[in-house]
């Protein structure tokens, strides 16, 4: 197998993380330590970053046109992926970020505390005419705190 580490590929997603004031939070991060293997018997070397992680449960959602959830905290840490349509996640920092098919985001808004508008975690909606169709993936794990970008 070639080492064609020079010409690795970047996935960038957004985690949506608890800082130590118990503040939610978004960075903008990327994926990047791929390797080139294959994945089974007879299949050529592709890129591969394998963030792997037991006990994980896929879930797939649709939300509605119009929808707007309350403010709330990922119920596990969680890889968002949208499928269709668009999104939003506001985090109580006042970023807010918009995403549509193919963008990523890890939901790790686990142990913040309300604010003086009592916002806790993140609100999130759809975006546009159309529902957002979404594949998560959750994971049984301890969330972090303070560490943006966790995955690399």
């Amino acid at each position: 197998m070639q080492d064609n580490t020079q010409n690795s590929p970047t996935i960038e997603y957004w985690h949506v993380w608890t800082d130590h004031d118990s503040v939610s939070c978004q960075s903008r991060c990327q994926i990047q330590d791929f390797t080139q293997k294959s994945l089974g018997a007879g299949a050529s070397p592709q890129w591969v970053d394998n963030l792997k992680k037991a006990g994980a449960t896929v879930v797939f959602t649709v939300l509605p046109v119009g929808w707007v959830g309350d403010w709330h905290e990922n119920p596990k840490p969680q890889w968002i992926i949208p499928l269709s349509g668009c999104w939003f996640v506001e985090t109580m920092d006042g970023q807010r970020v918009e995403m549509g098919p193919g963008e990523i985001s890890f939901g790790e808004d686990q142990n913040t505390k309300a604010n003086a508008q009592g916002h806790k975690g993140h609100l999130s909606g759809t975006v546009g005419s159309a529902p957002c169709i979404q594949m998560i993936v959750q994971f049984d794990e301890t969330p972090t705190i303070n560490q943006p970008c966790r995955f690399k």
